[in-house]
């Protein structure tokens, strides 16, 4: 009697979903990281406009078809690689937040990962000098909403709550917006200067002084004023 042969008697295991993928699969995601790379490179040391897609191309080392494959066109690229480099930087910051339980060193610490962020070079050449201009002012707001925004209401929620301080959704967005707005402000002074060390060291010092100012209205348990009534 004939044996079975081997690959009878093994039983097949399933694929993992997620896992892997076909060799098409791979070769295209490393493509697609390959152009992200090199447009990322070139985009952080020429700008938006003195960045050719020949060049993106060239560097990743694939055609222009392959580029297209993935993107519309150099500002769809561009996106890409503003997301990447907005995401990795609200990462650090976030890390930052999550190892400083308490609210006050929280809140400084996450000032002082916010101000090494925008020394970046990429961060700031990406993000800050080509980010409005590239994707248009509404754009760029809603990615700044669904990253730097989120950290910066985590800050002023828990320095919110280390008060006296019951405050209301709405109130709390409000603080976090005003905050937010000085922040970015901050940012764009910081990445347009000469001396970008000692333009960090200003801001540092400025809003420094702002927490320490709410930490001494907590610790003191000093109440908020109340909003006037809107007249009807």
């Amino acid at each position: 009697m004939p044996k079975p042969s081997v690959h009878k008697l093994v039983p097949k295991v399933p694929g993992v979903p997620g896992v892997g993928g076909t060799r098409r699969q791979q070769y295209s995601a490393s493509t697609k990281r390959g152009l992200v790379d090199v447009a990322e490179q070139l985009f952080t040391q020429h700008g938006y406009a003195g960045t050719s897609l020949d060049a993106i191309v060239g560097g990743a080392e694939v055609t222009k078809g392959a580029l297209y494959h993935h993107f519309s066109g150099k500002q769809a690229l561009f996106e890409a690689v503003f997301e990447r480099v907005e995401a990795e930087a609200s990462r650090a910051i976030q890390k930052s937040l999550k190892e400083n339980p308490d609210p006050w060193t929280k809140a400084r610490a996450g000032l002082e990962a916010f101000l090494v962020v925008v020394q970046d070079p990429t961060y700031r050449r990406i993000v800050i000098q080509e980010g409005p201009s590239v994707l248009g002012y509404e754009r760029f707001r809603e990615q700044e909403e669904r990253s730097t925004f989120a950290n910066v209401l985590d800050i002023v929620r828990a320095v919110l709550e280390a008060g006296p301080w019951d405050l209301d959704e709405d109130m709390q967005q409000t603080f976090a917006r005003i905050f937010f707005g000085a922040m970015s402000s901050a940012g764009e002074a910081v990445a347009g200067s000469d001396d970008a060390v000692a333009a960090a060291a200003r801001v540092e010092t400025a809003i420094g002084f702002i927490i320490s100012g709410f930490q001494a209205l907590a610790d003191a348990g000093v109440e908020l004023p109340e909003s006037p009534e809107q007249p009807r």
